[in-house]
């Protein structure tokens, strides 16, 4: 098969045409980081993003056929701009635009996803396992807990949107939760930020395969790709008019000014797709599963993750989460996440050999002391909602702290960075509980109304 690269061919055939650049931008294709010469604009023949015929169009025709989706956009703002534009499709191109958008969702969703809410004016009814998480990263719901929600909703929801995987690395039951949705009539949105290499697995677990109508992918986490690309796929089971009317839902998001170094390398990724990548992912999910099998043999706990996340129960050990990052980082290992409980470590087919040498002779050198898990961690309460999101956000607020905010309605979203996920949303009433968790997340101040 041909490996095509559109993007990345004119990019390369632009930089090597020796033209005066009396464009956009500044530095005028001269190198003082490196990549300056690969660095255009929307010259002639670049085509555009948001309007996209030439080019751009033809490397996400391409990319949406290696994702089995109707229609791939690409994204130069991460997953971020893509949850809003699968918001803003919903809206859009919903029969029953006369009353206010209402959406099914956990509780660990985004906080780009709060900001749709925010921008569009959308109605939240939040989904609750039967057994309340303990982790704001984790929601595990199941089937029944969607069916039970949009039962109790007033009203059919306009769509149901889930986060998996999640940023511990769990992954949902979209072929069951998909099945609810389509019993009621309700599209699913999936947030797949973190697991854009499902697709190329022995069987795909990717959501557009398991029932989505519409996921997005951080391509960037996981694949090749520079930091700010990713995808927004639309399943061909969906209707034609949110392929119709995606691009012109992005704009409304998006920049301007797309950077084509990511584009490119969005591109770049397609053709390593259509090579030995597939192949690659697949050997790396190997190698992950026996590093978890040596990390547990020699003592260190690991959640049954995603296949390329390394998700390390450190309390276990008599350790914190930011305890053991810290003895990792003075190994020179850097990980992606860590709280009081956990490490999490991102894999990828670009980890080689002497990375997972030097990751488990790092745990083994490590000295392993009695569990600290000496109570149940604090419980995510259901949310008291005294005003809609969009209200309370655009409300006269002030920065207080923390300790005294209790029975305080919450002005903006309280979020622990990473992983970026709510504990307490826009317009929800702050609780006793709600401040022992803030507390629990390093978070002291909170904007209140």
């Amino acid at each position: 098969m041909k490996i095509r690269t559109p993007v990345v061919d004119f990019i390369n055939e632009y930089e090597n045409s020796g033209i005066t650049r009396f464009h956009m931008p500044g530095h005028k294709g001269r190198v003082l980081h490196g990549l300056e010469n690969m660095d255009i604009t929307e010259i002639s023949g670049a085509d555009y993003l948001f309007e996209a015929e030439g080019i751009i169009a033809q490397s996400e025709s391409i990319t949406s056929q290696l994702f089995g989706a109707a229609r791939t956009l690409y994204s130069t703002e991460g997953s971020s701009l893509s949850i809003k534009t699968m918001l803003g499709i919903i809206k859009t191109c919903r029969k029953n635009a006369s009353e206010k958008m209402l959406i099914v969702a956990p509780r660990n969703v985004h906080k780009a996803f709060i900001n749709g809410c925010c921008l569009l004016d959308a109605e939240v009814r939040w989904v609750y396992p039967s057994s309340l998480s303990s982790q704001i990263c984790s929601s595990s719901i199941s089937a029944d807990d969607v069916k039970r929600t949009i039962e109790n909703c007033h009203r059919k929801p306009d769509a149901v949107y889930i986060t998996s995987p999640d940023y511990l690395g769990n992954i949902a039951d979209i072929d069951g939760i998909a099945y609810i949705c389509r019993s009621f009539g309700v599209p699913l949105l999936v947030d797949n930020a973190h697991g854009a290499y499902l697709r190329f697995l022995e069987k795909s677990m990717h959501p557009i395969d398991l029932g989505a109508d519409i996921c997005v992918d951080s391509a960037h986490k996981t694949l090749p790709v520079y930091t700010g690309g990713g995808y927004l796929h639309i399943s061909k089971n969906a209707p034609s008019e949110w392929c119709d009317s995606a691009k012109e839902v992005m704009a409304l998001f998006a920049s301007t000014s797309p950077s084509y170094l990511i584009m490119g390398s969005l591109d770049k990724c397609c053709g390593e797709l259509q090579g030995d990548l597939p192949h690659r992912i697949r050997d790396s999910v190997k190698k992950v599963a026996t590093v978890a099998q040596k990390l547990n043999a020699i003592g260190w706990k690991t959640m049954n993750a995603e296949p390329l996340k390394l998700t390390i129960y450190s309390e276990s050990n008599g350790y914190s989460g930011s305890e053991l990052s810290d003895i990792l980082r003075a190994a020179k290992i850097e990980c992606e996440y860590s709280d009081s409980s956990c490490v999490v470590l991102m894999c990828s087919p670009y980890n080689d050999d002497v990375d997972y040498e030097r990751l488990i002779t790092t745990f083994e050198s490590i000295p392993k002391s009695e569990s600290i898990l000496t109570k149940e961690p604090d419980k995510i309460p259901h949310a008291v909602v005294k005003m809609s999101i969009r209200e309370a956000y655009f409300s006269h607020g002030e920065r207080i702290r923390v300790e005294d905010a209790e029975g305080r309605i919450c002005a903006r979203s309280a979020v622990s960075c990473q992983p970026s996920i709510p504990v307490v949303v826009p317009g929800e009433v702050i609780t006793a509980d709600i401040i022992k968790i803030l507390k629990r997340y390093s978070i002291f101040y909170v904007n209140v109304i």
